[in-house]
């Protein structure tokens, strides 16, 4: 997958426009990968203040004093990223032309592959209190004691924010109500609405993009509709520790990219 492309769309995901490189080489421009996992899954409103925060903290203004630090990105529109601490390439994966006919697991969980799409792996390895949630490397059948299962988020926010205020009934007078909704089916994901559309500058095609997440299955609640899970996110929680439930119940390890045009 085209690496233009693959920025084209994280910047879809994120709507602010993403380079490879930084004119003035600062470091005031940086989005790392610690920042678009915090970033990642929240509404329309939190995200756009999440993103809106990294430019105001990457900001530096630009006056006539020969002491003020210079930036060529005076207009704060577009951040940078660092491809070799961003992406992990080692562990990208072409499912384009493979069917699913050998069952697997992760976690516990049937693993159903994202046929037809090409993974574009995110560096999280080492980013977190260990590695165990991801499992070992290469392909197995079988899952490892303490990984983590394997689900699907799309990123068209309006949807997102459309599955969060329904709420599934888990039964008579309960309902799971505010949080993150996910699948362990991209189907479902790009069926229901929830994957982000975006056409390539590059290419002139046009991609859908999708995370793909390990969910610890200690936070993760089953809903009665098939096929969805949930981290419940109750209403009033502190964003200190709403990132802080989020960062320990789900985390995106790639980008699934698939061209449909």
């Amino acid at each position: 997958m085209d690496r233009e492309v693959v920025r084209e769309g994280l910047a879809a995901v994120l709507g602010v426009p993403i380079t490879h490189q930084c004119r003035c080489r600062c470091s005031n421009c940086v989005l790392t990968v610690e920042n678009f996992l915090s970033a990642a899954w929240f509404d329309d409103d939190e995200l756009l203040k999440s993103i809106s925060d990294l430019l105001n903290l990457f900001k530096i203004f630009i006056t006539d004093s020969p002491a003020t630090p210079k930036c060529l990105h005076t207009h704060l529109t577009d951040l940078y990223i660092d491809e070799k601490e961003f992406f992990d390439p080692k562990y990208d994966y072409d499912f384009t032309n493979t069917t699913d006919s050998s069952a697997c697991k992760r976690g516990d969980e049937p693993y159903k592959r994202p046929c037809g799409w090409n993974r574009i792996a995110l560096k999280v390895k080492g980013k977190y209190e260990d590695d165990v949630w991801l499992g070992p490397d290469g392909w197995r059948s079988s899952s490892a004691p303490g990984e983590w299962p394997v689900c699907f988020h799309g990123t068209t926010i309006d949807g997102a924010k459309g599955i969060i205020q329904s709420g599934y009934k888990a039964g008579p007078r309960e309902a799971y109500g505010r949080g993150i909704y996910s699948t362990p089916d991209i189907d479902v994901a790009v069926r229901d609405g929830y994957a982000k559309t975006f056409t390539s500058k590059k290419t002139g095609k046009t991609y859908k993009i999708v995370l793909q997440n390990r969910i610890n299955p200690e936070h993760r609640k089953i809903c009665v509709k098939e096929n969805y899970w949930l981290v419940p996110i109750p209403g009033g929680t502190s964003a200190e520790r709403e990132r802080e439930n989020v960062r320990t119940a789900i985390r995106p390890y790639g980008l699934l990219l698939k061209e449909i045009e």
